[in-house]
């Protein structure tokens, strides 16, 4: 008898493990797709990559974060945000700013001029890119999709593992 796992699951098994209906995966391949087609313009025009877009979209809307902050907010790789951040601020596109209560702590903040005028550039290309997309849905279902989304991501952050 096959137990799940054993390697030998296959069609005639009595475990099934449909990949394609498992919601993590479809999420993850759905957040893949629309990451590389929206990245496709930025890139191209701008190259700049996925992690630095994210980064430099959150600390627009969230100046002043740190690094580690950001990584909270938006669940990358640490390591991956430090080499993008570096990335960045060697591009004249960040700033670093010492907390002046603890000299250790580096804030982050767009350039006043060349990051603030990069992400001016792209947001437009990501909204015309999340238009394109949401339009295959209605003003309904795009407000359903919208709550659900929530109640998944409120759900998940507080969800326990099986063991």
């Amino acid at each position: 008898m096959n137990t799940p796992g054993s390697g030998t699951d296959g069609p005639g098994s009595s475990f099934l493990f449909e990949l394609d209906d498992f919601l993590p995966y479809r999420l993850s391949l759905l957040t893949n797709t629309v990451s590389a087609g929206i990245a496709r313009s930025y890139r191209d025009q701008h190259q700049i990559s996925v992690i630095e877009w994210r980064i430099m979209a959150v600390l627009g809307r969230y100046p002043g974060l740190t690094a580690k902050e950001i990584g909270e907010r938006t669940a990358m790789d640490k390591v991956a945000i430090s080499r993008a951040v570096k990335t960045l601020v060697e591009r004249g596109l960040l700033e670093r700013v010492t907390d002046p209560e603890d000299r250790r702590r580096m804030h982050l903040q767009l350039s006043p001029g060349p990051g603030q005028n990069l992400l001016e550039e792209v947001i437009p290309l990501a909204q015309a890119y999340e238009q394109q997309l949401l339009a295959t849905l209605t003003p309904k279902e795009q407000g359903v999709l919208s709550n659900l989304l929530t109640k998944l991501q409120q759900k998940a952050a507080n969800l326990t593992p099986p063991i």
